[in-house]
């Protein structure tokens, strides 16, 4: 996409008051090298005037980055089982996953979900899975969609959960669930609302969204080096943008809030709720 096109973007809160924020001639420092950005590297970042939310805008092609080299490149120096076992083993002051288990589990005691059986969660784009680790610990009963196989073959076979090979838009039958999970996951897609509007068909009756997002308000109070801003996102979101998003997909928000996570990651998490649900 060229600059000018930019000015044509729509922002997820319906409108399209965007101005530039950031522009790279260059990747910045810690960014991963990925195959589909090793030559002529430009991008911006663009924010809506009205919500505060921000679009990456460049032309080059990430399309076949989740199905390969998104873990040949994040994990080329671990491995997925090396660096699975690290982020197993911090403690819980160190470790962002503790910190969102923590707050996952307490949030859906507020869901009115039937008593007497194991809680379910779909982890959509689930990569390490240390997250369903630690769910599977709690008593949930998990399952991984990954597009890479290798990271499913590591949910099986690791960590012990169910796991379905495939990009969520396009993958069928998978049943409901009392939690989907978007654990980081909306700002790698083009089109987060569509990922939210499939999600309410797999959806169990009284049953929840949990997302979590890069907040780009605070991390552009700390510059363009942020890795909030990094390639692979094409949205970084704001309090109003991930709100509004969640109202524009048929949800609604039942808790929210921001932090910096032990990482130094700036991010939002929300409870999101059908608004048909929430009505009854």
């Amino acid at each position: 996409m060229t600059v000018a096109a930019a000015k044509g973007l729509a922002c997820v809160c319906g409108g399209e008051p965007f101005a530039p924020l950031f522009t790279y001639a260059s990747p910045p420092p810690g960014e991963p090298r990925y195959a589909f950005a090793l030559g002529a590297y430009r991008r911006e970042v663009w924010r809506c005037q009205r919500c505060g939310h921000c679009r990456a805008v460049h032309d080059l092609d990430a399309s076949a980055l989740y199905s390969g080299d998104y873990v040949n490149t994040a994990y080329a120096g671990d491995g997925i089982l090396r660096a699975y076992d690290r982020i197993m083993a911090l403690p819980p002051s160190q470790s962002d996953n503790a910190g969102r288990v923590a707050r996952v589990v307490a949030w859906a005691e507020r869901l009115p979900l039937p008593p007497g059986r194991a809680r379910t969660i779909l982890d959509v784009g689930s990569g390490l899975c240390v997250f369903l680790s630690r769910m599977k610990a709690a008593g949930w009963a998990c399952t991984a969609l990954d597009p890479d196989a290798r990271a499913v073959t590591h949910a099986r076979e690791v960590v012990g959960v169910d796991a379905i090979q495939g990009a969520f838009l396009d993958v069928s039958g998978l049943g409901r669930f009392d939690l989907i999970a978007f654990n980081k996951v909306l700002e790698h897609v083009q089109e987060p609302a569509a990922m939210l509007i499939k999600a309410a068909k797999h959806l169990a009756p009284r049953g929840g969204l949990y997302v979590e997002v890069p907040d780009g308000e605070m991390a552009a109070r700390a510059g363009a080096q942020r890795e909030e801003f990094f390639i692979d996102h094409w949205h970084v979101f704001s309090a109003a943008s991930l709100t509004l998003l969640a109202s524009r997909a048929g949800y609604a928000i039942q808790a929210l809030e921001r932090l910096q996570e032990p990482s130094g990651k700036y991010t939002l998490r929300a409870l999101l709720v059908s608004i048909s649900e929430e009505a009854r």
